[in-house]
């Protein structure tokens, strides 16, 4: 896939940009002040494959939290800050990998300047967001409501004032709930400016409805070769942006490692509790570094057919099952081991 070249950006120990992979990031939603709490879940979503990961900073005791929280952790954090620049200073100051900001809610030209100095000094890269629902009142006058067009030009009114200050170390974050104005406004913005841009779905909504609408906005975007690094908005748990966001990017040959898992869908031939069975393999896979593909069917009489494309399988009957590989029926277990003995086959793999 042809990817759009941008300017490379560092972040901490990673690079966005300049035909660099597309990497992932999460919010923390702990309370930031909390740093062993706030610790916890970073190493979980570290896990889990986050590779940047962003914390609220609403109060100065949060921004402080930064500097002991840098010590224990081993992705970048990015500092979220609104409407108070001194939290952002103080972030930098503390540790903070980058900052993300939207210009327009810190304050007066002199306030935005004293954020760039402090970035400058430390050449820590500021992420200037802008969504759809924070558009400026003239924007929307002058495009006759929230527009694509108009998104685009406030965030790079806004580069436009940093640049000014004398500072280029930037990612733009353009969003909106609308998914297609969304597709929209970073087709624009991808022929305007060279910066790296994070790439997101704002307020996409809960597991289902995120997921789907986050997976269309975020295909049609990334397919394009635009977008440097990603995060899949979900009302729900940190962990499940990060599962989501691996597969959109797996799905697209945008990375590749780990076990896929391909599972039929149910039917009524279906001889076992496929539902949970497929949400069980999914679940053990997860932790085993191999790169191939794992199915589960539902029935003895199609799995070996269907699996034939997997590198292995497992198949479910009546009180016992099939292990399938490269689409030869392995070995019968009983309908209990079946779970144990394909991750042992997985454990031991070898082709």
């Amino acid at each position: 896939m042809y990817r759009t070249q941008t300017k490379e950006v560092k972040i901490g120990n990673r690079i966005i940009g300049g035909g660099n992979p597309v990497l992932i990031q999460s919010m923390t939603n702990t309370r930031t002040e909390d740093v062993a709490a706030t610790v916890s879940q970073i190493h979980k979503l570290t896990a889990a494959g986050c590779d940047i990961i962003r914390c609220a900073v609403p109060t100065m005791e949060a921004a402080e939290a930064l500097r002991e929280m840098k010590k224990q952790i081993a992705i970048p954090l990015v500092a979220d800050i609104h409407f108070d620049y001194r939290l952002a200073i103080a972030a930098i100051r503390h540790g903070a990998d980058k900052i993300r900001i939207n210009p327009g809610n810190i304050g007066s030209r002199e306030r935005l300047k004293a954020v760039v100095d402090a970035a400058k000094e430390r050449n820590i890269p500021i992420r200037v967001g802008v969504n759809s629902g924070s558009l400026e009142k003239e924007l929307v006058e002058k495009y006759q409501g929230v527009t694509a067009e108009g998104i685009v030009e406030s965030a790079l009114d806004k580069v436009r004032l940093i640049e000014e200050m004398g500072y280029d170390n930037l990612v733009i974050s353009i969003k909106s709930s609308d998914v297609l104005m969304c597709v929209k406004a970073h087709e624009l913005i991808a022929a305007k400016t060279p910066y790296p841009l994070h790439v997101g779905i704002t307020e996409a909504g809960t597991i289902l409805s995120g997921n789907i609408k986050s997976s269309v906005g975020l295909a049609l975007i990334l397919h394009q070769g635009i977008g440097d690094t990603v995060r899949v908005s979900l009302t729900g748990d940190p962990l499940e942006e990060v599962k989501s966001a691996k597969l959109i990017l797996k799905t697209l040959g945008l990375r590749t490692g780990g076990i896929e898992v391909v599972s039929c869908p149910t039917c009524g031939r279906t001889q076992i509790d496929l539902i949970s069975l497929a949400n069980q393999v999914e679940n053990m896979v997860a932790d085993i570094p191999l790169n191939i593909k794992v199915a589960v069917m539902g029935c003895v009489v199609n799995g070996p057919g269907e699996a034939k494309e997997a590198d292995i399988g497992i198949a479910g009957g009546i009180g016992e099952g099939l292990i399938i590989k490269h689409g030869k029926v392995y070995k019968k277990v009983p309908e209990e081991e079946l779970l144990p003995e394909l991750r042992r086959e997985l454990l031991n793999w070898s082709e």
